[in-house]
């Protein structure tokens, strides 16, 4: 897999000191990762179901706070032939709580991405930091009208009436999840594509349903020539690699959860394929190795 950075050059702002934006290629199809920010939410987020102790040493193992974790907020831009996706949309700007999340539109614009240009939107889920960057302020307003947006069928289903039961989140955010995926269903429903468990959104671009972080979540594939990259949307989270059967605690079942993602790190540690993932440290792109009973994640090196 070619791992040409064409990220456009510029001087960063004052306030954009790291990168926030890497491109690659897989065989045809251009794919940036673009950074949203961070959120910053419990340790005990990581796994819930896991032994106190144990989490603990696993985040001083990883040189991690034991309270605070600092999520990475991934989305993707993809173009294969005459379509532009964008694979889920950040945070947005309406939670003042969460400050350091929230910047995929200036970081669009500063990675000379026009929202004009985007055809397609893919959401692997609709939790509010997947699709509150299409509720900003004056965001709808400059994407084209006949944008589609791709989610499962499953998962708009799922937000008519949600079911908080399993989760183990802080206070507050079930309230803010629903009200968010309200908007969203509100403002975005004659631009809804629903699909059952399959879609090819564009050539070498197929939206697979895999449920487990919330019934409709899906990942998203790539593949041109022989190459194959996979976009697994919080189906995999940091310590997943470690610890698969570490409930995360936004997972609506948690169970279904752990299976999807031991099935999907198997496939990629066979396949070879990249990965990346919303919640992995940025770009997060790399690829699944098995070490012993336990996965390892090896992350690729920047091409510069």
């Amino acid at each position: 897999m070619s791992l040409d950075n064409t990220s456009r050059p510029g001087k960063p702002g004052p306030e954009e000191l790291v990168p926030s934006r890497y491109a690659v290629r897989v065989g045809e199809i251009d794919v940036m990762v673009v950074s949203d920010g961070v959120l910053s939410l419990p340790g005990a987020m990581l796994g819930h179901n896991a032994d106190p102790a144990v989490r603990a040493a696993w985040l001083n193992d990883m040189f991690l706070p034991p309270d605070v974790l600092e999520w990475a907020l991934n989305v993707v831009v993809v173009r294969s032939g005459d379509r532009t996706m964008l694979i889920d949309a950040g945070m947005g700007m309406e939670f003042p709580d969460l400050p350091r999340a929230g910047r995929l539109a200036q970081r669009l614009e500063a990675a000379g991405i026009d929202l004009t240009s985007v055809t397609d939107v893919v959401l692997t889920h609709m939790h509010m930091d997947h699709v509150g960057g299409l509720l900003v302020d004056g965001v709808r307003e400059r994407l084209r009208p006949d944008l589609r947006v791709h989610v499962a069928a499953a998962e708009a289903e799922f937000w008519g009436a949600p079911d908080f039961s399993r989760v183990s989140m802080p206070p507050g955010f079930p309230d803010a999840l629903r009200r968010t995926a309200k908007r969203f269903l509100n403002e975005y429903e004659s631009q809804l594509r629903p699909f059952d468990q399959e879609y090819e959104v564009a050539p070498g671009v197929v939206a697979i349903r895999t449920g487990g972080h919330t019934p409709g979540h899906c990942v998203v594939r790539l593949a041109s020539g022989g190459d194959r990259l996979t976009f697994a949307g919080d189906a995999v989270f940091q310590v997943g690699f470690d610890h698969p059967d570490w409930y995360n605690g936004f997972e609506h079942d948690p169970e279904e959860a752990a299976r999807v993602r031991i099935r999907l790190l198997q496939e990629l540690a066979e396949t070879r394929g990249a990965l990346v993932a919303t919640h992995l440290p940025f770009p997060s792109v790399g690829h699944v190795a098995v070490a012993g009973d336990v996965f390892r994640w090896v992350p690729a090196s920047w091409a510069y």
